[in-house]
């Protein structure tokens, strides 16, 4: 069985997600879509240069919104970085929520009935707006959210204690933005809960906050974007799907409870959000997560 793909936005993430999806092979059949011309025809024929020296060959097909039709997979890579002043993602809600009614309609046209995922920001109310353009089931709609900054934690955490990311269990909820915040009481190393192991090293779990929460400005101070991290999410999402994997992952997803989409850990398969999972969260994590609800909701009107 095939697999298509369509990417809208070819941007430095949109392109870097190209690229990680024709190298890995988990795209037979990619539809490149953005409004710069040159750029996604030039990105075009780079991949095809390419493909002679790649392991997989890759279908390409540029700026044609009805091959979204039977795609698997369309991702929202579109937006304006430059917009997000100290890291504020809902900077860029203006810019994107003038473009988003035309692409979600197009989306719609095509007849498109897969599962979108979407990274642009601010991308919870992104997420909540192309389910209600587009009319697709919310469990067909899928934030990225906190899966890059959970990756952050990891990072973080990983480095403090000197062992590797994937050795470190737990998750970041709520918005993919400044209310975002850490769940300490779900972070576990080789096992072990994170709060005895900061106990036994004398340190305080607050002193990786900023590095959390910010990580991503550093890596904008140094290049003026972000791409590689938020990438590499999306890759394993679209894995994820791909191969009905049925993984807990915190994606934005869209919570009964809250009212919004908002980044909480559900099982990820094909058929997209396939259950939503109870955590056990402390009562300041419930309430930062309430708080978290409410901004999203709050700066989704403005």
């Amino acid at each position: 069985m095939s697999n298509k793909i369509g990417i809208i936005g070819d941007g430095h993430v949109g392109s870097t997600v190209a690229q990680q999806l024709i190298i890995s092979g988990l795209v037979d059949d990619l539809v490149l879509i953005d409004e710069n011309k040159a750029k996604v025809t030039a990105d075009e024929l780079d991949f095809q240069d390419a493909m002679a020296n790649l392991k997989h060959h890759v279908n390409i097909v540029i700026n044609d919104y009805s091959a979204l039709k039977d795609a698997d997979i369309i991702i929202s890579a579109f937006g304006n970085i430059a917009l997000e002043a100290g890291g504020e993602r809902f900077a860029e809600l203006k810019f994107n929520k003038e473009r988003i009614g035309a692409i979600a309609s197009a989306i719609k046209e095509s007849g498109f009935n897969g599962i979108l995922v979407a990274i642009t920001n601010p991308v919870d109310a992104i997420t909540s707006m192309y389910q209600e353009l587009t009319g697709l089931p919310k469990k067909h709609v899928i934030g990225t959210g906190t899966l890059l900054d959970t990756a952050r934690m990891k990072r973080a955490v990983g480095s403090r204690l000197h062992v590797d990311p994937r050795s470190v269990e737990g998750f970041n909820l709520g918005e993919h933005g400044n209310s975002q915040f850490t769940a300490w009481s779900t972070v576990k190393v080789l096992e072990k809960p994170i709060t005895e192991l900061a106990k036994e090293q004398s340190w305080k779990l607050e002193d990786l906050n900023d590095e959390i929460k910010f990580g991503g400005q550093t890596v904008y101070k140094g290049k003026q974007y972000t791409n590689y991290g938020i990438s590499a999410a999306v890759t394993r999402l679209v894995e994820t799907i791909e191969s009905d994997a049925h993984t807990e992952m915190p994606v934005s997803n869209y919570q009964e409870k809250y009212g919004t989409y908002l980044s909480y850990p559900a099982i990820v398969g094909r058929d997209g959000i396939i259950q939503q999972v109870e955590l056990s969260l402390t009562e300041e994590e419930e309430k930062l997560l309430e708080a978290s609800a409410a901004t999203i909701k709050e700066k989704s009107q403005d």
